[in-house]
């Protein structure tokens, strides 16, 4: 590619029947000066085409990481509802065993205080039956004192005897 400097020092060969230097010359810096000015224009538009490439190349990074972090995200977010979810089953397994266990302690309790009233219906039995044992042998003490007793005549005398 040419360069303007490359133009600048371009020479002619002169010829008997050639063009006008001065005119050609003059010609030749305004074509310098544009082709500068395309150049330098160019090289400035080369420029900015390789930092919008770095740009490019920098945001595509940029997108290739935000999305390699959406996906870790999203499966991290995966693995925490799934975390969440055996957690809540296993809170609510053990809060049914907890459950089951109290009512089968609860039901136990009521087995066994139903044991312990049969008991003391069975001793309050006991006892009346002994009590009323007891209240036949105080009546029947009373009522062999009443047949043992004579009452005296005037003139008798007073014997008493005492049972076994």
């Amino acid at each position: 590619m040419l360069t303007p400097l490359d133009i600048h020092n371009k020479e002619f060969k002169r010829s008997i029947r050639g063009y006008d230097a001065d005119e050609v010359d003059e010609f030749l810096d305004e074509i310098i000066k544009d082709y500068e000015k395309l150049y330098k224009e160019n090289l400035n538009l080369k420029e900015q085409v390789e930092n919008f490439q770095e740009n490019i190349n920098r945001y595509r990074e940029l997108e290739d990481t935000l999305h390699n972090t959406l996906i870790l995200a999203q499966q991290t977010a995966e693995e925490v509802k799934k975390n969440a979810e055996k957690e809540a089953e296993l809170i609510i397994k053990n809060a049914h065993q907890k459950g089951e266990q109290i009512i089968f302690d609860a039901q136990q309790k009521i087995l066994d205080l139903q044991e312990e009233y049969r008991s003391l219906q069975k001793t309050v039995q006991q006892f009346k039956a002994q009590f009323k044992g007891f209240l036949l042998a105080q009546l029947e003490l009373v009522e062999d004192e009443k047949k043992e007793y004579v009452e005296p005549k005037t003139g008798d005398t007073l014997v008493v005897t005492k049972g076994n």
